[in-house]
């Protein structure tokens, strides 16, 4: 970010567009907000008997294709498709595909873990990609962070440990009948795993914006790029996933249609995110999120919500205090 020493009163221009810029950037980030918190209540409003009805490979192939349409359209309006005529220079693209290995990669690595631990126990744990995405954002990026700003995100990580304990009680207190058999397991290679998916989703996150920042190429050809290597990736994935007895688009609703194009417009989002602004505004978004999700379970699948749930919101608006201050 430059700064420009005051030399004097600012002009009512300037005060205008530096609100309208606070303005626009205040919508993106609440719409991101409650897309991210969105997603599991209508994954959970399409269950049919407790069951996801479609595959969730293929529904990972149509949002990243739809991110890649949109990026080709938002090029073309721009006037800069002759960056796509010729042939890009393998070295220039080739960056473009590691995001998309790490992600796939951390698809495999929840499957795998699931082995070694309990749902819960990685639902807890997975909160360590704060800290993990912090240590790399100043190591990567060499930001310096002052020591409030490293006290706010370690609370930003207790309030999302907080919230997936307030989350454990009220399924416990559900199923303490149905099941009294020990529900946390976690082995020593659980927890490496565990480790290592955070650290990888860390990387991951914090390697995009790195490389979104130091090339100098349109968003939206960057984000071709990317999203070139996403089909690729996830539906090779995909293919391999589909039983044959089962279509690609089999299960697929209205309201399943609607995650596609929200979790698109998030990713877009995302990368706007990591090309103007940080991975910290990242984990601030999802943080947020989490209490977007817990409302929505509240008002549309009839979760109860525990006095617990109330200090995370308080931790949350805490940290963002002591970041931004």
């Amino acid at each position: 970010m430059i700064v420009i020493d005051n030399v004097g009163p600012s002009s009512p221009e300037t005060r205008k567009t530096q609100w309208l810029h606070n303005i626009l950037w205040a919508i993106l980030l609440g719409l991101m907000v409650f897309i991210y918190g969105s997603h599991a209540p209508l994954i959970s409003l399409t269950k049919v008997d407790g069951r996801v009805p479609f595959n969730p490979s293929s529904c990972v192939v149509l949002i990243e294709l739809v991110k890649l349409l949109v990026s080709l359209t938002a090029l073309s309006l721009t006037g800069t498709t002759s960056d796509l005529r010729a042939p890009p220079r393998p070295l220039l693209v080739a960056p473009y595909a590691v995001p998309a290995i790490l992600y796939a990669l951390n698809n495999n690595l929840v499957v795998l873990m699931q082995a070694y631990m309990d749902p819960s126990s990685f639902q807890v744990l997975s909160n360590l990609k704060v800290a993990c995405t912090a240590v790399l954002y100043s190591l990567c990026l060499g930001k310096r962070l002052r020591p409030l700003q490293w006290l706010a995100l370690l609370l930003l990580m207790l309030a999302g440990v907080c919230h997936s304990y307030s989350s454990l009680e009220l399924e416990d207190a559900h199923g303490a009948e149905a099941d009294r058999a020990p529900r946390l397991r976690i082995t020593a290679w659980g927890l490496f795993l565990v480790l290592v998916y955070c650290c990888v989703s860390g990387l991951a996150a914090v390697y995009t914006e790195m490389m979104l920042k130091t090339q100098r190429l349109p968003l939206s050809l960057q984000n071709i790029y990317l999203y070139v290597f996403g089909v690729a990736l996830n539906g090779l994935s995909a293919l391999f996933s589909l039983s044959s007895d089962k279509s690609f688009l089999e299960g697929y609703s209205a309201l399943v249609w609607l995650i596609i194009a929200g979790q698109a417009t998030n990713g877009l989002l995302m990368s706007v995110v990591l090309k103007h602004g940080s991975g910290i505004i990242r984990l601030f978004v999802i943080s947020c999120s989490m209490l977007v999700n817990a409302l929505l379970s509240w008002m549309f699948i009839g979760l109860q919500l525990s006095l617990l749930f109330f200090l995370p919101v308080v931790m949350i608006v805490v940290a963002a205090f002591l970041y931004y201050r």
